[in-house]
């Protein structure tokens, strides 16, 4: 078939269109021969039986169609060579089919359903942004919905790497050009690093996606994408955000059952969980929390309104010092953060949490942690934490400076609020805020593990008095960071119910759960071994008495803990892992 003058590519897609894909195939069964149209649709394989009055006109079609795709990409392949070179890094055809390959083995993640349905199935006009901290799966996604495609659609396909110097205008005249010669499906990678992204990202939506291309932007800088969303890209974009990965998508995707390595490795999306803290630095947080969080945040401020939405922070920045500042709003997060605290020179919660509970450890010398040297080991944890005290700042740090970081922080969805509340002649209510990636807060303790290990006074004390001292601090974090990831799992599986901590004056119900029908009330223990010291707050009546007063009948006592799930007492044992995934059970759940 030679090409007609009149035969532009939008006439030839438009053939193709009305042609039936795939292919025949033949089976034979007891004798009898039956012929079948196989075909791909949105990533599914078809299959449908031909009717033999049928099957000649549907092989002639078939036959057409590819005749016409093959006339269609001899095309394009002419058109290329008349075309200038792209400006930026794109990647089409085989080498792009290679990208995508990386990530045949891959589980895909919750969120994969929507970035089908956008390519696929919704016709919206818009462009869709995927965008979450680094290492959170955003490229593995773009890969997998590449291989998604059949292969009239992957041809159609192209991918955008920008770099710190790329331009929007650029951007702009390469995704003239790809609709020129016919390409729909767009995925731009790191597409804030484009110069006034925020400002003029409005021209993606209104002149590409209006007309018909698909295009997903990714990328890390969260903050610049919620800028854009609120300013240029406003009514224009649907979101999807990669940051928060809850336990029962940790353990789907990468296949890890046990909470530990949740806790020690969660908040990334690598193949292999033993990787997860190389991820955080080497087993510190200190680099991650600069280049996925801090990095983050000035970039944006930076870029946003010609870099004039600073705001209260504008000095910490000029003076270098905004990254240390968000460190060490980073690090006390889960301790409640205050203006005191900042101000006062560095002490690390975990360290004091540790010795608290050596004291405590009848087993054991508690008074051991008193022979280190205290400051040596703090000086190690600024210097791995790069965290300043108040006399080595030239700028001093007030509370509009904390609030303002933790808005971002919250923006981010690096941090989140658990109610807490105390029945004290009328219900009070204050909040605990906590690190919503758990293998960043994991890491935190790393560095004070590390920091203690350098330290001259704990090299004097024994080796298994060492390794003693490594094992509770490690098993003082584990255990406070549980009741942080129940209580926040609970919350984002539970929104028309409250979830909260409920004080009284002496002790707590580590978590409350109350909606129209009553309450359930919980502790939660980071133990393998159901004993009644765990759940004697469960069954205290006073406490009860006021609970029920205030939240309605008490429908369930729970302890949640490491060991198997059993009743005892009417008191309900839950193995976390199992109350984790339970809680996700109406969520996607990829493939």
């Amino acid at each position: 078939m030679s090409m007609k003058p009149d035969d532009s590519i939008d006439n030839l897609e438009e053939r193709i269109k009305l042609l039936p894909r795939g292919s025949i195939t033949k089976k034979t069964v007891k004798g009898q021969t039956y012929f079948y149209h196989r075909w791909s649709e949105k990533g599914v394989r078809k299959e449908k039986y031909i009717p033999m009055e049928e099957l000649d006109d549907l092989k002639t079609k078939i036959e057409m169609r590819k005749k016409l795709e093959r006339e269609l990409k001899q095309r394009n392949n002419t058109t290329v060579d008349a075309v200038p070179s792209f400006q930026l890094n794109i990647i089409t055809g085989s080498e792009l089919k290679d990208v995508a390959n990386d990530a045949i083995e891959y589980r895909k993640r919750d969120c994969f359903d929507s970035i089908k349905n956008y390519l696929f199935k919704d016709k919206t006009g818009k462009v869709l942004i995927l965008y979450g901290l680094r290492r959170t799966g955003k490229t593995t996604l773009i890969k997998q919905a590449l291989l998604e495609m059949d292969g009239s659609d992957f041809e159609r396909s192209a991918l955008i790497v920008i770099k710190n110097n790329n331009t929007i205008s650029e951007l702009n005249q390469d995704l003239i050009t790809l609709r020129k010669l016919g390409y729909k499906y767009i995925f731009i990678d790191e597409v804030t690093l484009a110069d006034n992204f925020i400002e003029t990202s409005s021209i993606l939506s209104d002149r590409f996606a209006s007309g018909g291309m698909r295009i997903v932007l990714s990328g890390t800088d969260s903050l610049g994408f919620l800028f854009a969303e609120d300013d240029s890209l406003y009514d224009r974009c649907e979101m999807i955000h990669t940051t928060i990965i809850p336990f029962r998508e940790f353990r789907r995707v990468l296949g890890e059952t046990d909470i530990d390595d949740y806790i020690e490795y969660g908040g990334t999306m690598n193949p292999s969980g033993i990787d997860y803290n190389k991820n955080y630095a080497g087993g510190t947080s200190g680099q991650y929390v600069n280049s996925a969080i801090a990095n983050n945040i000035q970039h944006s401020l930076s870029q946003y309104q010609y870099g004039g939405h600073f705001r209260n922070l504008q000095d910490l920045y000029d003076k270098g010092e905004l990254t240390n500042v968000i460190n060490r709003i980073v690090e006390d997060i889960n301790h409640r953060f205050t203006l005191d605290v900042l101000n006062k020179d560095f002490v690390s919660n975990d360290y004091a949490l540790a010795k608290n509970n050596l004291l405590k450890d009848d087993s054991f010398d508690g008074t051991v942690l008193n022979k280190i040297n205290v400051h040596e080991v703090t000086e190690g944890l600024k210097t791995i934490m790069e965290i300043l005290n108040r006399d080595e700042r030239e700028v001093a740090v007030e509370e509009v400076h904390v609030q303002e970081i933790e808005e971002y922080l919250k923006l981010l969805d690096v941090t989140s609020e658990i109610n807490v509340r105390a029945p004290f002649g009328k219900v009070k209510r204050s909040t605990r805020t906590i690190i919503t990636q758990p293998g960043l807060r994991y890491a935190q303790a790393d560095a004070l593990i590390e920091s203690l290990m350098n330290d001259d006074s704990f090299e004097n004390i024994g080796k298994d008095e060492r390794e003693y001292i490594e094992k509770k601090i490690r098993d003082s974090i584990r255990g406070r960071m549980m009741e942080d990831i129940v209580l926040f799992e609970t919350q984002m599986a539970l929104p028309e119910s409250k979830v909260f901590v409920l004080q009284f004056q002496i002790g707590e119900f580590d978590m409350v759960v109350e909606d129209h029908s009553g309450c359930k009330i919980y502790e939660i223990k980071h133990s393998d071994k159901a004993v009644p010291q765990q759940y004697r707050h469960l069954v205290d009546a006073d406490k009860c008495r006021e609970t029920e007063h205030l939240f309605g009948p008490i429908k369930e006592r729970c302890v949640i803990y490491r060991g198997e799930t059993h009743w005892e007492n009417d008191i309900h044992y839950v193995n976390v892992e199992e109350y984790l995934t339970d809680l996700g059970k109406d969520a996607g759940s990829g493939s």
